[in-house]
């Protein structure tokens, strides 16, 4: 089956940076996008940012600079790093892959990890 393993949440102070790794494993053929989505308590999940096969980025309005997302599409990878974290960025960091191709379904799946708890304290 295909997994996403997040690592690089923790507790970090305001201006300070964090970077997030997410692994896919399993045999997998093709993903078509991976990123990352947070979600704050009291609040909608809301996509952060992500990375197609093709390298092209999309953010969230609210990063405005100070995240960069990067991937490394041999090893199914995706890097997310925070820097200027403000204490606004609190909240579960989860990743998600989509339009994955695999061994294990036919056409395309969506998967998500568990996703990482960030807290950045004022």
């Amino acid at each position: 089956q295909v997994q996403l393993v997040e690592s690089g949440g923790g507790l970090v102070q305001a201006g300070g940076s964090l970077k997030l790794s997410c692994a896919a494993s399993g045999t997998i053929f093709s993903i078509g996008t991976m990123g990352w989505y947070r979600q704050a308590p009291g609040k909608q999940r809301e996509l952060v940012a992500d990375i197609a096969s093709s390298g092209s980025t999309n953010y969230g309005d609210f990063v405005k600079g100070r995240f960069t997302i990067s991937g490394d599409n041999a090893k199914n990878t995706v890097f997310l790093q925070m820097n200027s974290l403000k204490p606004e960025d609190t909240a579960v960091y989860s990743c998600a892959a989509r339009g994955v191709r695999s061994y294990y379904r036919a056409g395309l799946g969506d998967y998500w990890g568990q996703g990482t708890q960030v807290t950045v304290s004022s």
